[in-house]
């Protein structure tokens, strides 16, 4: 049962991290808007959390996110991740960018700064970035 509770408790802090970074995606550019938290919740559910925590695993987010100096507490366990399963954020990332229609140059650096981070060629970054340019 312990082991149980712990595997339960990183998951979550997992989750909390991811749902973290979406966070400071979206409010880099300083417009924090509910369609970028509609994004998120979409996410969020894609990687499996429970929709009865979202709005729990949200809050806790914004905590850790506003008290945070640096991305890499957010981004230490995605690296890890699957190819898939990066690839899956990055397009939630860029949604968020791209959901006003426009990506700054704040915005624009920190995808440069997290593809390095994530281990996302250039390649591929551009790839996603594109579909969802075309979108708009």
């Amino acid at each position: 049962m312990f082991f149980k509770n712990e595997e339960n408790k990183k998951e979550n802090n997992f989750l909390i991290n991811i749902c973290a970074l979406l966070i400071h995606a979206a409010k880099i550019d300083e417009k924090y808007t509910n369609k970028e938290e509609e994004i998120i919740k979409k996410t969020l559910i894609e990687l499996g959390i429970n929709k009865d925590n979202i709005a729990t695993t949200i809050k806790d987010a914004k905590i850790i996110e506003e008290n945070s100096i640096q991305i890499l507490d957010f981004t230490k366990e995605v690296k890890n991740l699957s190819e898939q399963d990066k690839i899956k954020i990055v397009e939630a990332l860029w949604s968020i960018i791209y959901s006003d229609k426009d990506a700054d140059l704040y915005e624009t650096n920190l995808m440069r700064r997290l593809a390095g981070l994530l281990y996302i060629d250039n390649k591929t970054m551009g790839d996603i970035k594109d579909k969802f340019k075309k979108k708009i």
